[in-house]
């Protein structure tokens, strides 16, 4: 199975420059687990859940003021749609992490996570527990 077959195409993104308030409300209206953030260069980076409690609300920034590239995550690891899905699996287990972005050429088509394997796929379910990776 390809990654384009299990990954999600519903994405938000916002630009860098944007406010962490600004990110929260798009993470909120878009129902997702993530926000991609691009500059006119194109994209660099992600904000997730955990970025949002531990590096704005924890932090007691100003949610309205700080731009949402302060509290970004900027190694951002990703995959071609067209790699199998347990190569996916593998960078996520290698670098702890439980989202990829999907790039193909220089575009962000899509999203895959551990959550989007395991429902597409039963069996990789098994893959998963048997290697200790949790998933929700």
């Amino acid at each position: 199975m390809f990654v384009r077959d299990a990954m999600s195409r519903d994405i938000a993104s916002i630009d860098a420059e944007a406010s962490i308030f600004d990110a929260c409300k798009i993470y909120r209206d878009c129902k997702v687990g993530s926000v991609f953030i691009k500059n006119k260069n194109g994209l660099v980076g992600i904000v997730t859940e955990r970025d949002f409690i531990e590096r704005s609300m924890l932090s007691l920034l100003d949610i309205k003021k700080t731009k949402i590239k302060e509290i970004m995550s900027t190694n951002l690891k990703s995959i071609d749609p067209l790699e199998n899905v347990e190569k996916a699996i593998e960078r996520m287990k290698f670098n702890k992490i439980k989202k990829l972005a999907v790039i193909q050429g220089c575009e962000l088509v899509g999203i895959i996570t551990l959550s989007d394997i395991a429902h597409s796929r039963p069996s990789v379910k098994n893959f998963l527990k048997d290697n200790k990776i949790i998933i929700s």
